[in-house]
């Protein structure tokens, strides 16, 4: 650079990236919707093939919960009320250590199957330990927390078991 002045050289810089940018051809529409499309289809298909699928992962959860020998364990399917999961499951533990280690111990299996936790809150403090895994979500209580909210209620207003159904029709 000694002998060149650096204003003349950078003018010259951004002329050539001129030239090039107004000569290029821009890619064909369609080509470049087929390439995204392409690159979309195989990302989507990756995706799908790294995470498990819900009734694998609902395995590794209740077998979590059954290993750590969890209370009252129960299933809500929420699809088509909500769209922050299609499972619910809500578990009781006897103590706040029991309901720590319950969590833990879904997480751990979780991450055997290759899904980790986007999230897990109330660890701290252990009576409502949430484990949320993008489709299934995991509740783990104490019981008086768990009587208190009232989460299999609230889940299944107007839900009738389909015994209570027939004997309403008769």
């Amino acid at each position: 650079m000694r002998g060149r002045d650096p204003v003349p050289l950078a003018l010259e810089t951004k002329r050539c990236i001129l030239e090039l940018r107004t000569h290029a051809r821009p890619p064909k529409a369609e080509a470049f919707e087929n390439l995204t499309h392409q690159n979309a289809s195989r990302s989507t298909a990756a995706a799908v093939n790294s995470t498990p699928t819900l009734a694998i992962l609902r395995r590794r959860v209740l077998a979590a919960l059954d290993e750590l020998k969890a209370r009252d364990i129960r299933e809500i399917d929420v699809r088509g009320r909500t769209s922050i999961a299609d499972l619910l499951i809500i578990a009781s533990g006897t103590s706040s250590r029991h309901v720590k280690s319950i969590a833990d111990e879904v997480v751990k299996y979780a991450k055997r199957a290759g899904m980790l936790p986007l999230g897990v809150e109330g660890e701290a403090e252990a009576e409502w330990v949430l484990v949320d895994l993008g489709d299934i979500i995991v509740h783990v209580m104490l019981p008086r927390v768990r009587e208190f909210y009232g989460l299999e209620r609230l889940w299944t207003v107007g839900d009738q078991e389909p015994e209570v159904a027939a004997a309403n029709d008769h």
